[in-house]
């Protein structure tokens, strides 16, 4: 355990983390520290995880650290061994789990640098199987796959080059060797030529050929035209052929529509469904069950070695031995009379697998159709949301599925090839390489044997010659051939050109009246277009008009209205007015008194001769108040004098009564004096 630390200490210390710490420093660090440790060590490796924990949750933080952790392949130690109480200290920052882990860490920074970045472009993401069905997520997928393999070539290659670590010197004698080369082919082709011009009629013989040569590219793309064409008449052949097996299944439903088949189908779907409660469901969720068992104490082991596989190996295999000398023996041991027992058995089992493999076809069957069902859904949703087009009809759905079934046959057939042919690939490219080896191998063994005769490049003279002599007999044959094939070829073209010439002189005539007659109607479309465009806008113009019209009246009668109403309000408030001055003009010609009293002027009249009598009462108030305002001000003055006066005197008799107590005062001629 110390030097488990001193070896910690020392490697945080270094850079690039530069810790300073001493070995009481570093062991008196708390679990939040120690966790902010390992982040940050863990940051170095792979520089997504250089984050502050304290911005973090717990949970997040173990999670984020078990997940790098798991992708670096670490096995906890050995004191360790439940996974559970590992994860439960990485999230509480205990010491017995964390400095293992950097001690782990710290002694392999630059391999887990390297597993960290490729680890983000080889984790394959795993793509559910229904969701492979669709062929654009298929394609995707084999895209993404492929670019895996190639990025993982590319690093073995770049690995390859940083440890091969090839020369400039290497590399320019190559540069060399090639120009030389370069120089050598470009000598043949001058030398070829000038045989070439001593030929007759050289010049049109070239010209023939370049017609021979356009003519072949002519016929190659004829013939792709014609390979697309067969192509579409056999997809409309299988569209038919479809049509037809839903026309029939749809006649069968039809016939079959009847109550006893229906509560058939539905005592077949629930005896498939309590099979698989029953039966499959346990069996299946028992084998994960220990699958996972078994996963748990994979990863709780520690990380195993070549020496630890081939041990596994051998006793796999010394099992499988012990295994088949057991049934051997067992078999052995069996007598007549089991035979039949052991043969129903066998039935049994054949029949249970045979039940167990169509009940899983059934239920990938019903787990594709309801993928298909929920993908119909969806689409008939985007179909109405976006151009409001009707949901596809049984026929067309059962169609889409053929479809897709045929499409998913075929790329797992397609997909096998490319497996089958990408490792035949492999070997090839091995053996060339091997081949490729022994050659140079072989090569540099002549040469020192002819530097040792004395003879070198004697070989290399020899391949030239050879290749000079070859090239040299298939040029003379090539003379002798190439006047005759040419005239045949000539001739084969000419008869060819007036075969298709023929050929599609109908096809001509029938394209030029379709032309004629798609011009006349794009003519015809055109004039109604046009008409029909004056026509609208006419329409247009004049609903315009009308609106603006409607409009106008439409303000002018509700101006009218508001007039009416307020003319109306004018003329019933001067009725009352007038009525009101009626009522007045008959009480004030009233030669009653008590009915003149009621009139308003009356009333009014003796309002203000009460008000005229009140202001002459006041005025001679005010007179009064303002006559003997002086006085009254001077007596109020004598008032506050006399009143502060009597507080004196009050304050002096106070006083008086508590010096009583302490002795007496004589007042004798203006003058006082205490006696005690």
């Amino acid at each position: 355990m110390g030097d488990q630390m001193q070896f910690i200490v020392e490697k945080l210390n270094q850079e690039p983390f530069r810790k300073n710490y001493s070995l009481i420093s570093f062991d008196s660090l708390e679990s939040l520290q120690l966790l902010q440790l390992l982040s940050d060590v863990l940051g170095e490796i792979d520089p997504k995880h250089a984050v502050d924990i304290r911005e973090e949750l717990p949970e997040q933080t173990a999670k984020r650290m078990l997940n790098l952790l798991g992708i670096l392949k670490y096995k906890p130690p050995g004191t360790v061994s439940d996974l559970s109480a590992f994860r439960q200290g990485l999230v509480t920052g205990s010491k017995s789990v964390i400095h293992p882990v950097l001690h782990w860490l710290l002694q392999r920074t630059n391999e887990l640098k390297t597993r960290a970045y490729l680890a983000r472009f080889l984790v394959k993401l795993e793509v559910p199987a229904e969701f492979l069905q669709d062929d654009t997520v298929a394609d995707f997928n084999k895209q993404y796959e492929e670019l895996m393999e190639a990025f993982k070539n590319l690093h073995k290659e770049h690995e390859q080059l940083k440890i091969s670590g090839l020369s400039t010197a290497e590399i320019r004698r190559d540069i060399g060797a090639m120009e030389e080369e370069k120089d050598q082919l470009a000598k043949r082709v001058e030398r070829l030529k000038k045989r070439v011009e001593t030929v007759q009629n050289h010049q049109r013989m070239l010209e023939i050929a370049r017609q021979l040569r356009l003519e072949k590219e002519r016929e190659e793309s004829l013939a792709q035209q014609k390979q697309e064409q067969k192509s579409q008449l056999f997809l409309v052949e299988q569209k038919l052929q479809r049509a037809q097996v839903q026309l029939k299944e749809m006649k069968q439903v039809v016939a079959d529509s009847k109550p006893e088949s229906l509560m058939k189908k539905l005592e077949e779907e629930i005896n498939f469904n309590s099979y698989l409660v029953t039966e499959k469901i346990p069996r299946e969720m028992e084998s994960k069950k220990t699958s996972v068992y078994f996963l748990q104490k994979v990863v709780a082991e520690p990380a195993m070695t070549q020496a630890d596989l081939t041990a596994l190996e051998s006793e796999i295999n010394e099992v499988n031995t012990q295994i088949n000398q057991l049934v051997e023996k067992r078999m052995i041991k069996y007598e007549p009379a089991d035979s039949k027992f052991s043969m129903y058995r066998q039935q049994a089992s054949i029949i249970s697998r045979k039940k167990e493999a169509k009940a899983e076809e059934l239920q990938a069957a019903k787990e594709e159709m309801s993928s298909l069902e929920r993908q119909v859904e969806q689409r008939s949703s985007q179909a109405h949301e976006l151009e409001g087009s009707e949901v596809l009809t049984e026929d067309e759905f059962k169609q889409y599925v053929s479809k897709l079934r045929s499409k998913n046959t075929f790329y797992k057939k397609k997909r096998l090839e490319i497996a089958e042919i990408t490792a035949e690939y492999g070997i090839l490219q091995r053996t060339e390489e091997l081949l490729r080896q022994r050659h140079e191998a072989i090569q540099q063994q002549l040469q020192a044997i002819e530097e040792k005769k004395g003879i070198s490049g004697y070989s290399y003279t020899q391949e030239e010659l050879e290749r000079v002599s070859a090239v040299k007999s298939e040029m003379d044959e090539v003379k002798g051939q190439t006047l005759d094939n040419m005239s045949e070829m000539v001739k084969k073209l000419n008869a060819m050109v007036a075969e298709k010439k023929a050929s599609l002189a109908p096809v001509i005539k029938e394209l030029r009246q379709l032309r004629q007659n798609c011009q006349e109607l794009t003519q015809e479309c055109d004039e109604k277009k046009i008409q029909y465009d004056s026509c609208a806008a006419g329409l247009e113009t004049n609903r315009s008009e009308l609106e603006q019209e409607v409009k106008g009246l439409l303000e002018e009668c509700a101006q009218e209205e508001s007039n009416y109403r307020y003319i109306n309000c004018m003329k019933r408030s001067l009725e009352i007015q007038l009525q009101r001055a009626k009522e007045e003009m008959k009480a004030y010609v009233s030669p009653d008194p008590q009915e003149r009293r009621r009139a308003v002027r009356e009333q009014y009249t003796r309002i203000i001769l009460e008000q005229e009598n009140l202001g002459k009462k006041l005025r001679e108030k005010q007179k009064v108040v303002r006559e003997s305002h002086g006085l009254n001000m001077k007596q109020m003055k004598m008032w506050q004098d006399f009143e502060q006066l009597m507080e004196c005197k009050r304050d002096c008799f106070l006083k008086q009564q508590n010096q009583a107590a302490i002795g007496q005062i004589i007042q004798e001629g203006g003058k006082d004096r205490l006696v005690l």
